[in-house]
């Protein structure tokens, strides 16, 4: 396994639509367990393809965050929503492309998402809570949407500027 580079916003990438994944082969099954070894190190609870600069709809994610518990990573390809709840959670979410930043963000309770795991095999499942936000802003990533773009624009201006700031201490290191 392999630990990909995580992109940083702005960055064009981050902006555009993923391309549905149609080969099922041991390179998408190992790029899956690199993006895992990239999220449990960085650490995060998810990670979509175009944050490591992979334009496919591929997002991997673990929600489980408990000192001891058993993680349950998953990997899902082609994911979409296909039912939310009307109920609505808000939660403080950030962004491994937008290190450091944090914002409440509402959305959906309950999902339930369709998507193929790395073989082609086809799931369902509903998640609520975390898991539900989680899967939620990841498949925004395989959209070219990222979180703050639900904040309003100066707060969504003063992160970015934040951001290339960042960007460039990283880039004189």
């Amino acid at each position: 396994m392999t630990l990909r580079p995580i992109l940083i916003h702005p960055d064009p990438r981050l902006k555009k639509t993923c391309d549905p994944v149609t080969d099922f082969d041991t390179a998408l099954a190992a790029l899956a367990d690199d993006m895992l070894e990239t999220m449990y190190e960085a650490p995060g609870i998810g990670l979509a393809a175009p944050q490591i600069g992979v334009m496919n709809r591929l997002l991997v994610m673990d929600c489980v965050k408990e000192e001891g518990g058993t993680p349950e990573p998953m990997a899902l390809v082609n994911p979409k929503v296909v039912w939310e709840s009307e109920d609505k959670n808000v939660y403080e979410e950030g962004c491994l492309s937008i290190p450091g930043q944090y914002a409440e963000i509402e959305r959906p309770k309950m999902v339930r998402v369709q998507w193929q795991d790395v073989t082609g095999k086809a799931h369902e499942e509903e998640f609520d809570e975390l898991w539900a936000t989680c899967v939620q802003h990841e498949i925004d990533h395989l959209n070219g949407t990222l979180f703050i773009d639900y904040l309003k624009p100066l707060k969504r201006q003063m992160i970015t500027r934040k951001m290339q700031k960042l960007k460039r201490e990283q880039a004189r290191a």
